[in-house]
């Protein structure tokens, strides 16, 4: 599987995803880096990157419901 980084604040809808990628054993690095999300453009989180693609909230819920 491709590396996975979950973007987030620490906001609720970012803890919806680490409960939803935790429930699913999906292992991801965690970035808090604000600077880091400007460089990317995010400007709202949380946003799940899997490879070189950047997934908003619903992209990411949707994506990790698909996974077995």
């Amino acid at each position: 599987m491709a590396n996975i980084t979950l973007y987030s604040t620490g906001c609720p809808r970012c803890n919806v995803l680490k409960k939803k990628l935790a429930a699913k054993n999906i292992e991801y690095i965690l970035n808090d880096s604000v600077s880091d999300m400007e460089v990317l453009g995010i400007t709202q989180v949380p946003v799940l990157q899997i490879g070189d693609e950047l997934l908003s909230f619903s992209q990411a819920n949707q994506w990790i419901n698909e996974q077995g």
